[in-house]
């Protein structure tokens, strides 16, 4: 398991939350996500032999977030 913090830009409320842990929750290989809305901090927990990072920062985009 690999764990990371991701900073994104745009997430301002408990929708964006839902957001983003589901859709990224949804990836296999994903253990955890947690989102920390106060900081615009992503904690991912994944498998990277089974999805990688770039795949991860993907999902987030195309939730509509900026991920730096």
């Amino acid at each position: 398991m690999e764990n990371i913090t991701l900073n994104v830009q745009g997430m301002s409320c408990g929708h964006c939350v839902n957001a983003v842990e589901s859709s990224v929750g949804k990836l296999n290989g994903v253990e955890q996500v947690k989102v920390h809305l106060e900081s615009g901090k992503v904690d991912v927990s994944f498998d990277n032999e089974k999805v990688t990072l770039s795949e991860i920062k993907e999902t987030i985009d195309d939730q509509g977030y900026d991920v730096a």
